[in-house]
């Protein structure tokens, strides 16, 4: 058994990243490796210099490590100190920090060139979908990417909605999410049936959430829009359930685990184009250029107004549950980053 230290920072949020993260804890020794958890605390990829100083006794304590990049981007010069040691310094890239709009022009402009130098170094670069694999190579110059792209549980069909259709947008109420143009193009199509519901949670000192609230007022849409806030367990299922499309305005993403999970209950999607989610897709919906409420409308409208398209996606998505990588899948992609022998 192959014995690697995970440097894992952990949101205090659910996230997709969790998941992933958990599902590798859970079965690597399956595949020849011994992973073991040590967390890393603090503000990263923005970290204070105590941080630095505890991830660099850290790295002491393995000779082969997984480092999530939201960590690895922001302390290159640890990377090349270990693996010119004769380390093994595996990067998991679960985003890119530099298109986070959270952080300030100059704090993205500094990650992303701290990021170039960790990826450089790296003895290996895991990344989650083919997209992110390019957007590596393009930004980085790196093309030796290993894609290990998220599973999905197994989960029953969703309904088909007899009457009024029934739209998802699942996600973190976020500036990154979006939730505005998706509320910025449903007031264009208030002329047709639908009702959605916005179900994430709101994230403590951003103000999307409140942003997202004053414009279904402004728009009033207040009948038919519904934030529910963040479900879990039976009342996210039952949101599953009732659902006909999901609707994905996030300007970023590796990959977009929500739109796979929605494909595992047939449920189609409209994402945004030129990100991991369109390939999440598996060509089944529909993209529109992100933040642009006009196109995204006119896709709407399309769905909606059009019973052989919708009956079509729905098909298509039904389809393509037999094709979604499994969490196995996925685990057996990372370990092979240890085991394959480069």
């Amino acid at each position: 058994m192959l014995r690697v230290g995970f440097a894992r920072w952990r949101s205090h949020l659910p996230s997709g990243g969790n998941r992933y993260d958990a599902e590798l804890i859970r079965g690597m020794g399956e595949h020849g490796v011994e992973l073991h958890e040590h967390a890393v605390e603090g503000p990263w990829p923005l970290p204070r210099k105590q941080d630095r100083r505890r991830l660099a006794q850290l790295l002491g304590a393995e000779e082969r490590w997984l480092m999530g990049n939201i960590v690895a981007s922001a302390v290159p010069e640890l990377i090349v100190s270990a693996t010119g040691a004769g380390q093994h310094i595996t990067v998991l890239m679960h985003y890119f920090p530099a298109d986070d709009p959270a952080l300030l022009t100059v704090d993205r402009q500094w990650v992303e060139s701290r990021e170039a130098e960790a990826v450089a170094a790296a003895s290996r670069i895991v990344v989650p979908s083919e997209w992110a694999a390019r957007e590596v190579a393009r930004r980085y110059g790196r093309d030796d990417a290993v894609v290990a792209r998220p599973g999905v549980d197994p989960a029953p069909l969703a309904s088909t909605s007899a009457g009024t259709p029934q739209l998802l947008w699942l996600g973190r109420l976020t500036a990154t999410k979006d939730p505005l143009t998706l509320i910025d193009a449903l007031a264009r199509i208030t002329d047709l049936d639908w009702r959605i519901r916005l179900v994430g949670p709101a994230i403590p000192g951003d103000d999307a959430d409140a942003l997202a609230r004053a414009r279904v007022v402004e728009h009033g849409l207040e009948d038919r829009v519904t934030l529910t806030g963040e479900l879990t367990g039976d009342a996210l299922e039952s949101a599953w359930a009732g659902s006909d499309l999901l609707v994905h305005t996030s300007r970023a993403e590796t990959y977009g685990m929500v739109v796979s999970e929605a494909l595992a209950r047939g449920i189609p999607s409209i994402v945004v184009d030129g990100t991991g989610a369109a390939e999440a897709q598996a060509g089944v919906g529909a993209q529109f250029p992100p933040g642009d409420a006009a196109a995204l409308a006119d896709q709407l409208r399309g769905w909606l107004t059009d019973d052989a398209l919708r009956h079509r996606w729905r098909a298509d998505a039904e389809a393509a549950r037999t094709t979604i990588p499994t969490w196995q899948d996925m685990v057996g992609a990372v370990a092979s980053a240890f085991t394959d022998g480069s």
